[in-house]
């Protein structure tokens, strides 16, 4: 498996699939939601078994902070690292822009996956999009 840091309309629009798949089709989440006015100004990144795609993430920076968003896989590729390569890939496109501190709102089923990797839980739970969530962030030196 490959991740990529998109830079043509194909891989923006496979990284997009993966997000309607996952969030719209199997979370229920509203597609006006999913693709929202932050889609320019983001980094997408797109995670490809052969040519398939099969994971999705945005990065943004916003006040300083790098904003981790957007993170999926298709359901038969959870559980093999594909999480893993997607969060690697954030945490670099974060290092070549020299960002710090990250910050992610995590689903919280999903909150003990962002643990693993360094981010530590700084609120209680709130509904976005219907579905329950967390903030998290991780300090990361540069």
């Amino acid at each position: 498996m490959e991740v990529l840091i998109v830079t043509t309309d194909e891989q923006l629009e496979d990284a997009y699939t993966v997000r309607r798949l996952v969030f719209v089709a199997e979370q229920q989440v509203p597609e006006e939601e999913e693709i929202d006015q932050y889609e320019q100004e983001a980094d997408h990144i797109v995670l490809y078994d052969d040519k398939k795609p099969v994971g999705a993430a945005r990065f943004r920076v916003v006040d300083g902070i790098g904003k981790l968003e957007r993170i999926c896989v298709l359901s038969d590729y959870r559980g093999n690292g594909a999480g893993k390569l997607l969060m690697n890939k954030l945490e670099e496109i974060a290092q070549t822009k020299g960002i710090q501190k990250l910050k992610l709102n995590a689903q919280t089923h999903a909150e003990a996956f962002y643990k693993h990797f360094g981010y530590d839980t700084v609120s209680g739970e709130f509904m976005d999009a219907g579905i329950p969530h967390v903030t998290m962030i991780k300090s990361v030196e540069i």
